[in-house]
């Protein structure tokens, strides 16, 4: 492990964002101990407010893993189990009228569902939404605010393939996880999750949060514009974030949270459960999917996320105790960072 290495990636990561190339905040983190913790760029350009350990960025599907939790949670105190039928527990009015009786909590968990789609990210499926701001052009993005208003996306869509088929990526299946969260409890579903998971966790400064409310330390999500200022992304995702994502976190947060996953103390024995390999992601070999995280060749865990002005991952080595967080309230960087971070993080010395 190098610490000049790491030293010298935060010297460049300062150059892209003086180059206004990026901004976001950036953690990794070995058995307890923080070796390279950086801001970078703007949290809000508008305001000129740059990115600190205390801002929190929204992180898209990210989210999913916080939803899995709270439906684990739920699952250990016996009010659900996963085999249960999700006609069996949400009412008509509440999950789209293609739904197959044997589609059950397990297939939303694992992405296995074979539904339909609201927001389809594989380009070779009909329904592939290449533009996701594009969907609150018909649909207000400030009328969706709970799970039951996702359903006029999708509700009427019939199944790709009966569940259980093969693994495909669904953020809908999580917007209806977020409906089975709500209708067990009989409490919205934000509340819920920052109850049993975010606090549980210690994510203290952590939350759902309206995009239309004046918070401090909230970062903007930036849209790059050819022909003028950078745009926020305010009208290009819902006011409120649901099951598939939405959530702004810290970056010591997620380290909180995915240290509090794998170590059990937030999962209790349903801690194995959530880190067995369910399900094969087709196109990425040797890439499996657990119960919200996505389980990597090399034993790592975790999980991605990115939405039009956003751009965020999180990765767990268990066996080294290690957490990699990149966060950032502009499009594309999160990869790049990722391998740069990995290759100081490994290089000798």
């Amino acid at each position: 492990m190098s610490t000049e290495a790491l030293r010298a990636l935060d010297r460049r990561l300062a150059e892209r964002a003086e180059a206004d190339e990026l901004s976001g905040a950036v953690l990794l983190s070995v058995a307890g101990e923080t070796l390279l913790e950086g801001c970078y760029g703007l949290a809000d350009r508008a305001a000129g407010v740059p990115v600190t350990t205390r801002t929190r960025f929204g992180v898209a599907s990210m989210s999913k893993m916080f939803t899995a939790a709270a439906v684990l949670d739920l699952v250990g105190e016996g009010r659900l189990t996963v085999g249960d039928r999700v006609v069996d527990v949400l009412p008509a009015a509440r999950r789209p009228a293609t739904l197959r009786d044997d589609v059950t909590v397990h297939h939303l968990l694992t992405h296995t569902s074979g539904i339909a789609d609201y927001a389809e990210e594989d380009e070779d499926t009909p329904g592939y939404v290449e533009d996701y701001g594009a969907l609150w052009r018909d649909l207000p993005c400030y009328r969706v605010e709970r799970p039951d208003d996702f359903l006029p996306l999708y509700g009427d869509r019939p199944p790709y393939r009966a569940p259980g088929e093969r693994f495909h990526y669904s953020n809908a299946g999580y917007v209806l996880l977020s409906a089975v969260v709500e209708e067990v409890t009989g409490r919205p579903f934000t509340a819920v999750v920052t109850e049993r998971v975010l606090g549980r966790a210690g994510m203290t400064a952590s939350g759902y949060f309206r995009t239309d409310e004046a918070r401090p330390d909230v970062a903007v999500g930036h849209l790059p514009r050819d022909d003028g200022p950078w745009r926020s992304n305010v009208f290009s995702i819902p006011v409120v974030g649901g099951g598939d994502g939405g959530a702004f976190v810290t970056a010591r947060d997620v380290d909180r949270f995915l240290t509090a996953f794998e170590d059990g103390s937030l999962l209790g024995g349903l801690r194995d459960a959530a880190l067995t390999r369910h399900t094969e992601v087709l196109d990425a070999p040797g890439f499996g999917m657990g119960y919200g995280v996505i389980l990597y060749p090399d034993g790592r865990f975790g999980h991605g996320g990115g939405d039009p002005g956003v751009d965020v991952l999180a990765q767990r080595w268990p066996e080294e105790g290690a957490t990699l967080v990149v966060l950032c309230n502009m499009a594309e960087p999160a990869a790049d960072i990722r391998t740069a971070v990995l290759e100081a993080w490994r290089a000798p010395g």
